[in-house]
């Protein structure tokens, strides 16, 4: 006896098992989360800095735990000081036009700084005075900040003062400050952050800036 109709039905369940297949990936790849790319400003130029190594456990956690969150450190120590006379023809000395095309491809930015003096440290003023220079680089991308000892939180109120000029716009919640030097230690002996409560504050700072960045983007 033949089942003339039994080799059809296979062909076509197996052509509808393809099509849900490729139905499911489409929908996966629609539904991922895009990567929004951070560029990570250090306020501090020592090696072993605790605001560096701050911005070394945003990329380790971008890494690890957060779906569609690119860190990158951008390096500042290279920039002049600003001074229009190095503007020649409309441009800018090579490492300007370096830090600025990184910034410039960046969906948002992470400052990590002490403060000095009450204020932001001269390097992050210099880098945020050089990308301010025509077309501003800065302009229309979320912004978060963070500092590794307490009195950090006053150079942010200048960092947020300074991002209405440039029209950077600073997440507002949560707020990130910690004292580094009160025990126990948070950081080890090259500055790499290992205190887990820590690690998972800053990972609510990385969250709600790539929400933030997502919203003014319009893509959530």
């Amino acid at each position: 006896m033949s089942y003339p109709n039994c080799s059809k039905r296979s062909k076509h369940g197996e052509i509808e098992k393809e099509e849900a297949i490729e139905k499911e990936v489409a929908v996966s790849i629609i539904s991922k989360k895009p990567v929004i790319k951070v560029a990570a400003i250090c306020g501090s130029l020592r090696k072993a800095s605790y605001n560096r190594g701050l911005i070394r456990a945003a990329i380790e956690l971008s890494k690890e735990q957060i779906e569609g969150l690119h860190v990158e450190y951008v390096e500042t120590a290279a920039l002049p000081m600003l001074n229009t006379d190095l503007e020649v023809d409309g441009r800018f000395p090579a490492e300007v036009e370096e830090f600025r095309q990184k910034i410039l491809e960046a969906d948002c930015c992470l400052f990590a700084s002490p403060d000095y003096n009450y204020s932001v440290t001269p390097i992050v003023k210099n880098a945020l005075d050089w990308g301010s220079r025509p077309p501003n680089v800065w302009a229309g991308k979320a912004a978060a900040a963070v500092s590794a000892v307490g009195g950090g939180r006053r150079a942010q109120y200048h960092l947020r003062q300074i991002g209405v000029v440039l029209d950077l716009h600073f997440i507002n919640k949560p707020e990130f400050y910690m004292n580094a030097h009160r025990p126990p230690g948070k950081f080890n002996v090259d500055g790499d952050l290992v205190d887990s409560d820590t690690k998972e504050d800053l990972k609510e700072i990385m969250l709600s800036l790539q929400a933030f960045t997502l919203r003014l983007q319009g893509k959530c």
